[in-house]
């Protein structure tokens, strides 16, 4: 399994309930009562798809571009400071990378925010290619992200890419763009929603998959 496609929120970086309490404040400010664990169960959508899941769609047609920018720049200044990245990260990346796999980033976040990710975890160095929301008309559970990475990684042959990711969403758009999918907890959905969504293996977090990797379809393969 020579291609491996990251997600970064909740899978890499601790961040889902920050992303979650930033929606909720630029929410708020618009005066859309939604609570942070109300938009949680949301996140790993991107914004095109979680939006109209709390806005009216009248209120959307005419703010949506508002909201986003507001929310944007609220996560930037206010949320991204406090962002760290889960235990084990560097390490799996360096694991990964002396065993000889291409390493991938699938994000739907802007071509600054990936960048400032890859910084926060500590990986800018070891990934190979990375996608923004510039190169997907349609965020997850839509699969377009994943077909952006894998146009990047050369088409690889079925069989040798897989997708590690923490919410349903990813597993949906894996499974929609042809791929098996790696679940982790880590970015706080329950193990059973993640199986039925179609992750083949779930693990704890990064370390626990590093920890894992020599029995892992990482590097065994699909069965």
């Amino acid at each position: 399994m020579r291609n491996l496609i990251f997600d970064i929120d909740g899978t890499l970086l601790d961040s889902v309930d920050l992303h979650a309490a930033a929606w909720a404040e630029a929410f708020r400010h618009f005066g859309i009562a939604v609570s942070p664990d109300e938009v949680r169960g949301q996140i790993g959508k991107g914004g095109d798809q979680l939006m109209p899941v709390f806005v009216p769609k009248e209120r959307l047609e005419r703010d949506r571009e508002t909201i986003e920018t507001f929310r944007s720049t609220l996560f930037t200044d206010e949320y991204l400071p406090k962002v760290r990245p889960f235990p084990g990260v560097r390490a799996l990346f360096e694991r990964l990378k002396a065993e000889g796999h291409v390493l991938a980033l699938a994000s739907s976040g802007k071509a600054d925010e990936v960048e400032r990710y890859q910084e926060i975890a500590g990986i800018r160095d070891l990934v190979d290619v990375a996608t923004n929301s510039d190169e997907a008309d349609r965020s997850k559970p839509h699969p377009d992200i994943f077909e952006a990475a894998l146009g990047k990684l050369g088409h690889p042959a079925k069989g040798q890419a897989v997708v590690i990711g923490d919410s349903p969403y990813d597993a949906e758009a894996a499974v929609k763009a042809g791929l098996p999918v790696i679940g982790v907890l880590c970015g706080g959905f329950p193990e059973a929603q993640l199986g039925e969504a179609g992750c083949t293996a779930i693990y704890r977090d990064p370390q626990d998959l590093l920890d894992g990797y020599d029995s892992s379809i990482l590097r065994r393969g699909v069965p």
